[in-house]
């Protein structure tokens, strides 16, 4: 484990300082199952939007809720390891429900990031974020760029052979 893996509690107080000293906090979440380039490319606009970028990450348990049974390819410690190793996210936590909003509400960051496939008037956690006085930024740039995609194209690869 790195520093820049918490736990919520430490986390918050971690926030809560970094806000007290004038800092901008973005937060944003997702799988990162198989990590690409999208992924990479999202977290830098997102970084860039304030001076800490909090990244929550899904567990495997809610991965395989959201994504089906057989997924994650990638066990969420082994996920929290690659992703701590990229210098634009500060602080990593992990996460166990289908949607952040207790996260949210907890430690209630400035910006909360999604990417442009979202819609705000669909994300459940758009209330939450707006009852803080927080505000939504979606990354748009970004389209196109999916694990989804590469798994497909894996598996039609593989069927062509």
């Amino acid at each position: 484990m790195t520093a820049k893996i918490m736990e919520l509690d430490e986390l918050k107080a971690e926030i809560e300082a970094k806000k007290d000293a004038g800092e901008l906090i973005v937060f944003t979440n997702g799988c990162f199952d198989i990590l690409h380039v999208g992924h990479i490319r999202y977290l830098k606009k997102a970084a860039a939007l304030g001076d800490k970028l909090v990244l929550a990450v899904n567990s495997d348990s809610s991965v395989k809720k959201l994504k089906g049974g057989n997924r994650p390819f990638v066990p969420e410690q082994e996920r929290l390891e690659m992703l701590s190793a990229l210098e634009m996210i500060d602080y990593l936590v992990l996460f166990s429900e289908i949607d952040c909003k207790a996260l949210l509400e907890a430690i209630k960051p400035q910006i909360y990031v999604k990417g442009g496939d979202y819609r705000i008037e669909d994300l459940p956690e758009a209330e939450t974020v707006y009852s803080y006085g927080g505000k939504i930024v979606l990354i748009t740039e970004v389209k196109g760029k999916s694990t989804t995609n590469i798994i497909k194209k894996i598996r039609q690869s593989k069927d062509e052979k």
